[in-house]
């Protein structure tokens, strides 16, 4: 087991640094100036070469990647000074006079326009993101379990065709569009009714009670993003309680005379759930990744919505760091998802 978790983690490490070489390439090839884009068009050439060499844009590429390489590295070559230290944050290993080995935490370099660490920026951002990820997976997760079921005891009746109609739509419309309809009818149309607003954000500001959590600003991008995972659980789990419905233990368990109800969830839920529970794990890495869009057109503050505008404003510290860091949450979630399955089944390990 341990061999297999440490070759899994080895698999990961490759990942990353294919990612990372892939978004540094990406986007030092993308049109734009990025000293140009924080002081402005007016801005004199002085000013634009302060900027660069601030950020060692000034630098030849090969230098800027590797560069990049060692601030992303737990272990790297930094400045012995009191500035270097708490810049990185690093534990000194071994002393080169004017540089250290240093053990530190992955540095994501500044933002160019506000000048923060990226890390701070992200940490703002990534709960929110992890609270409305996390919402719509468990209502698609309750949502979608049920109508699979319902689906599947009630087959070829009317319940069984609108489950069916409703997954198709939820697995065809595209998050942007679902987005936007939900927000104009629930938002706006039938405000009155539901109370709703057409954006907003997890928190909001009182001028009585200052930053204040307001949950309502939660349900529609909840149901945007879950409504795709939903449809994807109704399919599977009709699929998998139909499978074990037609098992002879549950003819066994009928002919003892057990309720129906005991039947359906006690013995054939329980039964068909692991397939649901694989594509839960892999869409939670999913939905915080496919959050941008619906963060955006909600105005939800979360890590899509100031992905995009750090995007729109060529500021690709936070760009990149926002992909890193869904990178490396689906490759922990699969290293997880891997370790687990070879825990509970050893053929895995076999395979």
């Amino acid at each position: 087991m341990l061999r297999y978790a440490v070759k899994k983690f080895l698999y990961g490490v490759a990942v990353m640094a294919g990612v990372i070489v892939v978004v540094f390439v990406l986007f030092n090839i993308l049109p734009g100036d990025p000293a140009r884009m924080t002081m402005g068009q007016r801005s004199d050439v002085s000013s634009l070469e302060a900027v660069r060499k601030e950020f060692g844009l000034d630098k030849s590429k090969p230098v800027q990647f590797f560069l990049y390489l060692n601030d992303l590295s737990p272990i790297g070559l930094h400045e012995n000074t009191p500035e270097a230290k708490e810049k990185y944050h690093y534990v000194k290993l071994i002393g080169f006079g004017d540089e250290v080995l240093a053990l530190k935490w992955p540095y994501l370099r500044r933002s160019y326009q506000t000048k923060r660490d990226v890390t701070t920026i992200l940490s703002e951002t990534v709960p929110n993101t992890f609270i409305l990820a996390l919402t719509a997976m468990i209502f698609a997760t309750l949502v979608g379990v049920f109508l699979g079921v319902l689906s599947a005891v009630h087959k070829d009746t009317w319940i069984d065709k609108a489950a069916n109609s409703f997954a198709i739509l939820g697995i065809s419309a595209p998050s942007f569009f679902a987005g936007i309809i939900i927000a104009w009818l629930f938002g706006f149309v039938l405000s009155d009714y539901t109370g709703l607003n057409m954006s907003g954000s997890l928190y909001s500001y009182d001028p009585f009670k200052g930053e204040v959590m307001t949950w309502k600003n939660l349900w529609l991008p909840m149901l945007t993003l879950g409504l795709r995972p939903l449809a994807i659980i109704v399919q599977l789990t009709r699929s998998a309680m139909l499978d074990v419905l037609a098992q002879d233990y549950i003819r066994t368990a009928r002919a003892k005379g057990l309720s129906r109800n005991a039947i359906i969830y006690k013995h054939a839920l329980k039964n068909a759930l692991n397939p649901v529970i694989t594509a839960i794990s892999g869409w939670f890495a999913s939905l915080l990744a496919g959050s941008f869009f619906v963060e955006y057109i909600f105005g939800y503050n979360g890590l899509g919505r100031t992905t995009v505008n750090a995007l729109e404003m060529s500021d690709f510290p936070v760009v990149m760091g926002s992909i890193l860091f869904i990178a490396l949450v689906f490759v922990i979630i699969n290293i997880l998802v891997d370790v687990l399955y070879a825990f509970v089944d050893p053929r895995v390990k076999l395979a």
